[in-house]
């Protein structure tokens, strides 16, 4: 999924590979998929972006913007993947829209559980693709304890941890996939409530999510995730699908796994006490 590691790399990525080049087609849905969100008829995708040349991408919260010449765009947001190839591969079986440049490289999108996939001329019309560009990312230095302890304020106070930082996208792409390791890192149960939060662990939260956010994004995201080039991050998470069978590696204890406000949490008992 993408969230602030990821889109962050993929933009970075793919704004050294694509800018410049042109499109030549784009293909609909070589395997329709229910839960694919696009903005009107994918059919028309390839007139709206034939022809345009690619001058700039960019990731931010859970989305990657590319946009194109004509004041065109097309955005990927959470739940959709993308994926480059040269020219000398061939076209993948199944995606939900493939983009294919004039010198035949191409880039395939595709979705999984859900995702959207846009394309637009002008601005974006979605609450959340606007929040998200207007919103600090805590991989920004202006993203500091005092913007973050007003985050705090300005929630109620019933919240748990988990609503506050992962729902209703009060951090832009801040999600449930990364929160686990912040949270782990902070000592804090996904389910504790923020009223309970000492200043110094509120502080101790701070600090977690800034230095753990800073390293996924600085080795190329989650080994839970791809990047552009279908790669795996080299961020090895410590609660994740990945590892929650193993024991803790704190104190050895087991792990547990469970369905909260609409995702997957991982929490050890011992050391995130509720």
């Amino acid at each position: 999924m993408l969230e602030i590691p990821e889109s962050k790399t993929i933009g970075e990525q793919a704004s050294e590979i694509l800018v410049g080049k042109t499109i030549a087609r784009v293909l609909t849905a070589s395997s329709p998929h229910s839960f694919t969100w696009y903005n009107g008829d994918p059919a028309l995708y390839d007139k709206m972006l034939s022809g345009k040349k690619i001058v700039s991408v960019k990731g931010h919260g859970a989305y990657v913007d590319i946009h194109c010449n004509g004041d065109m765009s097309l955005s990927v947001g959470d739940g959709t993947n993308l994926k480059y190839f040269p020219a000398s591969q061939e076209h993948p079986k199944k995606h939900q829209l493939l983009i294919e440049f004039t010198d035949k490289s191409f880039l395939a999108f595709t979705v999984s559980m859900y995702g959207a996939i846009f394309a637009y001329k002008g601005e974006m019309d979605n609450p959340y693709h606007s929040g998200s560009l207007n919103s600090l990312s805590p991989l920004d230095d202006a993203f500091d304890e005092s913007f973050f302890n007003d985050i705090f304020k300005n929630a109620k106070k019933d919240y748990s941890i988990k609503a506050l930082l992962a729902t209703e996208q009060r951090i832009p792409g801040l999600g449930n996939g990364v929160l686990q390791d912040i949270l782990f890192k902070a000592g804090l149960h996904p389910k504790r409530k923020i009223s309970t939060i000492s200043d110094f662990e509120r502080g101790e939260l701070f600090h977690c999510l800034k230095v753990t956010l800073q390293s996924m994004y600085e080795k190329g995201g989650r080994d839970t995730e791809k990047d552009f080039y279908g790669n795996f991050g080299k961020y090895k998470t410590l609660l994740s699908k990945k590892t929650y069978k193993e024991r803790c590696p704190l104190c050895g204890d087991e792990i547990h796994k469970e369905a909260y406000l609409g995702g997957t949490v991982y929490y050890c008992a011992s050391c995130q006490k509720l």
